[in-house]
């Protein structure tokens, strides 16, 4: 008998053909909206296997894929429609270019602008729209083409910095059947790449008196996901080469609050920068030395500065690095572990002034937002080391950020650079999709909250025992802080805010208003056995 004829593939709409091969490729939940103009790529969506979170509007749409990118290290896809859905998601999107997070937008799109007007949702350029807020926008104008830029995306999150990827696909193509996307397809590596090339950075480490360390977010990224945890590797690194070191706030965690060389999160204390020009070396791993960093122009190092980082431009920036390596960070930190003696190096700081001068900057902190301080200390007591927390741009989170020495790095998520508004509540829930079973907190601002507020619908669907700690200030307070400080009169800094604590509850969640710490802990340890989320609204009060 002769062999038996190969079965054509199985046609499928387009859509349908899109959520199967993302199944194909590992993507296992979906953050969207339908609507009538994606309502193809809904089709397939059961049918492959992946699970759908609907958000309230695609803005938390997207801080959702964020959210849930953060917390896994994997894509974090979301699926709006053509015009207002796409407008909607562009400030996540902006979000996760700031923050190197691997976001993958796919939407809809008009089958002919140019000669038609008046359309539903139409704009006049909504591919470079999305352009302008994420790492590249492109249109598939076929099957073949929505594959090949799926996974073009899908192998650029893997071999580069992460940063969000916008696909849109005519509505008649969506509708349009078509064969399936071709077998995942990953060529062989023969062995794995050697370490990097430290060009003698071991014996510039070995032969500098004050040898100071800057560990950022690139490091921090998936800490703990390993065999052997990222921080593991870091802290070894000062121990044994006697240097200190600072974290900047995405590199939190990586570094243990009861190493004596470790100045902490106050690399944006105006202080680091004498810091700075006391260190013979300076290398920094895995962050851009941003203003949202430095929160000031200068890094303000005399000596030499060595820059790791697998983006070049970043290699090339204002700071004009004498040595600049490209590669992974981590990669680098083991190259030079594998180089430096296995004992405890002589500390090349007097470990009583890092002592003081973190003293000092917490001090200072507590000195312009009062109060705060004591309420991180209070939470990071009973706050379980594997929880995971986003924050909103908010007074507590810019304390927090310095104050709170997180046990794990990857574990705290902010806004940062974009610095957007309503971030925290999605991606928390994000978060809390991506790690169900583990804990999950959200900390927001009475205001920015009130920018994504409509998600407490999505967490309660959800069943997601999220602890909310609501910031309750009845202001703008930091708006209103940096007017006075301007010698402006505050204006447009209060708003009449709504009864929180009625608000949850109408939307099916817990609500809890602690009158002090013991309270507060208690509140927070309970919201994680429940079974919905439990805003807890905190005031100054609390700390009396």
């Amino acid at each position: 008998m002769g062999k038996s004829a190969k079965r054509p593939p199985v046609q499928r709409p387009l859509g349908a053909q899109i959520s199967h091969m993302l199944k194909s490729r590992g993507v296992d939940v979906i953050f969207g909206i339908p609507g009538v103009h994606n309502v193809e790529m809904y089709r397939g969506i059961e049918e492959a296997g992946i699970s759908h979170v609907l958000a309230r509007h695609e803005q938390g749409a997207g801080f959702m894929a964020d959210g849930y990118a953060r917390a896994t290290g994997k894509p974090g896809v979301a699926y709006v429609i053509t015009g207002p859905g796409l407008c909607n998601i562009m400030t996540p999107m902006g979000q996760a270019y700031s923050d190197s997070v691997p976001v993958l937008v796919l939407s809809s799109c008009l089958d002919e602008t140019a000669a038609r007007r008046g359309q539903l949702h139409q704009m006049l350029d909504q591919e470079a729209a999305a352009a302008t807020v994420c790492d590249w926008s492109h249109e598939a104008r076929s099957a073949e083409a929505a594959y090949a830029l799926i996974d073009r995306a899908l192998a650029e999150f893997e071999s580069q910095r992460k940063r969000p990827k916008h696909i849109q696909t005519p509505i008649a193509l969506l509708g349009a059947n078509a064969d399936p996307a071709p077998d995942v397809s990953r060529a062989e590596q023969n062995g794995q790449a050697g370490p990097p090339d430290l060009i003698g950075l071991e014996k510039t480490l070995a032969g500098a008196s004050r040898p100071l360390f800057i560990f950022g977010g690139g490091l921090a990224q998936n800490g703990g996901q390993g065999v052997t945890p990222n921080e593991v590797f870091v802290r070894d690194l000062i121990r044994r080469s006697g240097a200190a070191a600072f974290c900047s706030y995405a590199g939190g965690g990586l570094l243990s609050p009861e190493d004596p060389l470790s100045f902490g999160c106050y690399l944006g204390r105006p202080e680091s920068a004498r810091i700075m020009a006391e260190a013979d070396l300076v290398i920094a791993i895995g962050t851009e030395l941003s203003e949202c960093d430095l929160w000031r122009n200068e890094l303000g190092h005399q000596g030499t500065l060595v820059r790791v980082d697998i983006d070049p431009e970043v290699l090339a920036d204002e700071h004009r690095a004498e040595v600049t390596i490209r590669a992974d960070g981590m990669a680098v930190v083991q190259a030079l572990l594998d180089k430096l003696p296995g004992e405890t190096a002589q500390p090349k700081w007097n470990v009583a002034e890092i002592a003081a001068a973190k003293a000092r900057w917490r001090a200072e902190t507590d000195s312009e937002r009062p109060g705060i301080a004591d309420i991180c200390d209070a939470l990071a007591e009973i706050m379980p080391d594997d929880a995971m927390i986003f924050s909103d741009m908010t007074q507590f989170a810019y304390v927090a950020k310095e104050v709170w020495d997180m046990p794990r790095p990857g574990h705290w998520h902010h806004p940062t650079g974009f610095g957007t508004l309503g971030y925290a509540l999605p991606a928390a829930i994000g978060g809390a999709v991506a790690r169900l079973g583990k804990p999950t907190v959200a900390i927001a601002g009475d205001y920015g909250f009130q920018y994504t507020v409509q998600e407490l619908g999505t967490a309660v669907e959800l069943g997601l025992p999220l602890p909310i700690l609501l910031w309750d200030n009845a202001k703008l307070k930091e708006i209103e802080d940096s007017m006075v400080e301007s010698q402006i009169a505050p204006n447009a800094v209060i708003a009449q805010n709504p009864d929180f604590l009625k608000l949850a509850e109408a939307y099916g969640a817990f609500a809890e208003e602690p009158q002090n710490l013991a309270a507060l802990q208690s509140a927070v340890l309970k919201a994680f056995q429940s079974d919905r989320p439990t805003l807890i609204r905190m005031t100054s009060d609390l700390t009396g």
